[in-house]
C-alpha cells in the first residue's frame, strides 16, 4: 500500500470488528427495468436503510469507539447533515457530548435529526472555510475532539466496510459507482476493494456543479471548489481533502460528472422503479451509470454495484420535483421515469 495513504486494509478490517453488531449489513437490491435502461446488470447497495439513514454511521461509530479509550470531553464535527446525525448517535451510544457545526442552509430534516440524537447544533455560513473556522472555535470553547466528516482515518476506514460487504454480497461485481463529496466513502471502499480484488473498478460519481474531484484528477493536484456549490445533491457539496485525495488519485479508476437534470431523473427512477426514497445525493450513482460518457467508456463492464448512500430527504423542500420538464427532455430516460 502506498505510504501516502492514511488507511490500509488492516484498518478497514479492524473497523469492521469495531462496528460489528452496531450497524446494519445493508441489503443489496436489483431492478430489472433499470438493468434494461443501463444495458447491464446493476445491483444497489442500500445505505439509505442504514442507521441514521446513511452510510455515515459506519465511520462515525468507528471513530468514536477508537476515541472512547481517551475519555474525550466531547466530540465536534462540521457536516451538511448526514455525518452530523451519525456522530450524534455514535456519541450518544458512548455517552459523550457532541457538537455539530451545520451550514444554515442544511436540510431542516437533518438538523432535526441531529438534535433528536442529543447533539447541540452550531450554525455556520455555507462555505468550507466557515465550517472549519466555526468548528475550530467550538473545539476551543468545549475542549472537544474533532471527528472530521471525511478526512479522519478512522472515519475513512469505517466507510470502507461498505466495500467488504459488497464483495461478500456481490462476489462477481466488476465495478462500484460511488458518490463523492469529501471522499471518505470512496476512499475507504477503494482501499478495501483494491486490496482484495484489484481488478474491480472504482468509479466516482459527482455533480457537474460540484466537480472538485473531477478537476483534481484532471489537474493531478487537489483542486477544491472555490465557491459553495449549487446542487440538489447537498450531501456532496464539500470538497475532497488532503487525506482522501491521495487514495482517490491512486485507486479510483475514473471520475464521472452529471448534470442537475440527470441527478433528478435518476432519483425519480429509483423512487418510481425501486420504491426506495433516496435523497438526490444517492441518485448520483445511477445518474452516472445512465450517462452517455459512462456508457461509452465502460461498455465492457457488465456487473455494476451502485451505492445508494442515503435517504435523508428534506420533504419540506422538494421544489426540484416541479422540474418535470427537466425529466422529459431526454426521451429515452424521461419516458421511463414518468411511466
Amino acid at each position: 500500500m502506498d505510504t501516502q495513504h492514511c488507511v490500509t486494509l488492516r484498518d478497514v478490517l479492524e473497523a469492521l470488528d469495531n462496528i460489528q453488531g452496531l450497524v446494519h449489513m445493508t441489503p443489496v437490491m436489483s431492478c430489472s427495468s433499470l438493468d434494461t435502461l443501463a444495458a447491464r446488470k446493476l445491483s444497489f447497495k442500500c445505505e439509505l436503510l442504514q442507521k441514521t439513514g446513511s452510510f455515515k454511521i459506519r465511520g462515525a461509530l468507528n471513530a468514536v469507539k477508537k476515541l472512547s479509550a481517551e475519555n474525550p470531553v466531547a466530540v465536534v464535527t462540521h457536516s451538511s447533515g448526514n455525518h452530523g446525525q451519525a456522530l450524534a448517535l455514535a456519541a450518544q451510544m458512548s455517552g459523550i457530548p457532541a457538537y455539530v457545526v451545520v451550514p444554515r442552509t442544511a436540510a431542516s430534516c437533518k438538523k432535526s435529526a441531529i438534535r433528536a440524537y442529543g447533539a447541540l447544533i452550531v450554525e455556520c455560513d455555507p462555505t468550507d472555510e466557515s465550517r472549519v473556522e466555526v468548528a475550530a472555535q467550538t473545539i476551543k470553547e468545549t475542549g472537544g475532539v474533532l471527528v472530521h466528516s471525511s478526512q479522519g482515518p478512522a472515519v475513512i476506514a469505517g466507510q470502507g466496510t461498505i466495500g467488504l460487504e459488497v464483495l461478500q454480497q456481490v462476489p462477481d461485481v466488476e465495478a462500484l459507482v460511488i458518490p463523492v463529496g469529501g471522499g471518505g466513502m470512496i476512499a475507504g471502499i477503494a482501499v478495501a476493494v483494491k486490496a482484495l480484488k484489484p481488478h474491480v473498478k472504482i468509479y466516482a460519481a459527482e455533480p457537474l456543479n460540484a466537480d472538485d474531484c473531477y478537476r483534481s484528477t484532471i489537474n493531478g493536484m487537489l483542486t477544491p471548489n472555490l465557491l459553495p456549490p449549487d446542487t440538489i445533491a447537498d450531501g456532496v457539496k464539500t470538497s475532497i481533502g488532503p487525506n482522501t485525495w491521495p487514495i482517490i488519485r491512486d485507486l479510483v479508476d475514473d471520475v464521472f460528472v452529471v448534470t442537475e437534470e440527470e441527478i433528478k431523473v435518476a432519483t425519480l427512477l429509483v423512487w418510481g422503479r425501486m420504491k426506495l426514497l433516496i435523497e438526490p445525493t444517492a441518485g448520483l450513482g445511477l445518474a452516472v451509470v445512465l450517462s452517455k460518457r459512462f456508457q461509452e467508456v465502460t461498455s465492457n463492464v457488465q456487473n455494476v454495484c451502485v451505492v445508494l448512500c442515503g435517504g435523508n430527504l428534506d420533504l419540506g423542500n422538494t421544489d426540484w420535483l416541479l422540474a418535470k420538464q427537466a425529466v422529459t427532455r431526454d426521451p429515452a430516460v424521461g419516458e421511463a421515469a414518468l411511466q
